[in-house]
């Protein structure tokens, strides 16, 4: 078969099963609710981040120009990086150009062929393909299966172990054990990798994480992004001043990548201090969050995101449609995005919308998912 035939046939496949996906640009004007972002805090459009944003540009340029290792590297990212650690108790943090590079970074780096991956069988696409590139034996077990990863570890053989989780989840938002997780790691001499994606700015002490509830935990690594609460984009991985030292050196996709350009960096730092002023933020997502899941009988959200389950992939994408000629966006998961095969509406709590606003996108969520036999 011709290289046009297969792709034909690939698509033909996509869209008998409902699956076919295509890019939708948003227009800078448009009159939507947007439910679907994963800026949760509403910081991305906050006055202040974009003039931060703006004056790193005009200070630096529109690029960063190279890797960080080569003039990729700026006072404005140092800032950052230090500002990352203190507000989530972490020793010493690395700023990368995306969230996925973080976790990539992160995981190559500290496995190879003679390490033991165990990982949670929700983790994000990001950790599964830095599983997989690491090269290390991976062995995947139930979501949240405590007593699995222990079975796991103990079954280690001496070769280094290293443990991938999420804080919350990113398309069901329930959370990690992590407490337990991180005991057991310690007991064993394994590492705890912790994706805080949907955790910073969200959970945790004024919106810290997960990951500071745990105190200092030096087996625990935490990556994070930078393009959700904090409104940017870029993402982190915190840890010991080693780990850092450790992925300058041997972390390809850090090495090799041009550097995070410092507008967005100039953009977090803004969101983060904001974050750091308006601990209240975080309690009027879970607020919100609470009310829309009881309007709409599902499982409350131990994060902002809010898991609709749907008959099927073809009445997701037309509850999707409904809520958008409503006026609100809300995303809609389908196979093979979904961990657990579900197709769903994921809506994401806003704290930046105002009440009207929001209480127009209940009642028009409320009537789509009736109408539209969503769970349960």
């Amino acid at each position: 078969m011709s290289w046009d035939g297969w792709l034909a046939e690939q698509r033909e496949s996509r869209e008998r099963a409902g699956l076919q996906r295509a890019l939708r640009a948003r227009s800078v004007d448009e009159d939507v609710i947007d439910l679907a972002s994963n800026d949760y805090l509403g910081l991305s459009t906050h006055p202040e981040v974009r003039r931060a944003t703006a004056d790193g540009a005009l200070a630096w340029g529109a690029g960063s120009g190279a890797s960080r290792l080569v003039t990729g590297t700026t006072t404005a990212h140092g800032e950052l990086e230090a500002e990352l650690a203190g507000f989530t108790g972490r020793r010493s943090a690395l700023v990368m150009s995306s969230g996925y590079h973080a976790n990539l970074s992160a995981v190559t780096a500290l496995a190879d062929r003679d390490a033991l991956i165990v990982s949670d069988a929700h983790v994000h696409a990001s950790l599964i393909d830095a599983a997989r590139l690491s090269r290390a034996t991976i062995q995947v077990v139930p979501h949240n299966g405590v007593d699995a990863v222990r079975a796991a570890l103990d079954q280690a053989g001496g070769r280094r172990a290293l443990v991938l989780t999420e804080s919350i989840y990113s398309v069901l938002g329930d959370a990690a054990p992590l407490p337990e997780l991180a005991e057991i790691c310690a007991e064993r001499g394994a590492l705890l990798l912790v994706d805080e994606a949907h955790g910073l700015g969200v959970v945790g002490d004024g919106g810290r994480g997960l990951v500071a509830g745990l105190g200092e935990a030096p087996q625990v690594v935490m990556t994070a992004t930078l393009s959700k609460s904090l409104g940017a984009m870029g993402g982190a991985v915190l840890g010991s001043e080693a780990l850092i030292d450790h992925l300058v050196n041997r972390a390809r996709p850090f090495i090799f990548d041009t550097a995070l350009a410092p507008a967005p960096v100039a953009g977090a730092l803004a969101a983060l201090r904001l974050l750091r002023e308006r601990p209240e933020l975080p309690q009027r997502i879970h607020r919100r969050a609470s009310e829309l899941a009881d309007r709409l009988a599902v499982s409350r959200s131990a994060g902002a995101v809010l898991s609709v389950p749907m008959p099927s992939p073809q009445v997701a994408l037309a509850a999707q449609a409904a809520a958008l000629d409503a006026g609100v966006r809300v995303g809609c998961f389908r196979p093979p995005s979904v961990p657990d095969g579900v197709s769903r509406l994921r809506i994401t709590t806003q704290a930046g919308i105002g009440d009207d606003d929001w209480e127009h996108a209940v009642q028009a969520l409320t009537r789509v998912v009736e109408q539209h036999g969503g769970a349960p």
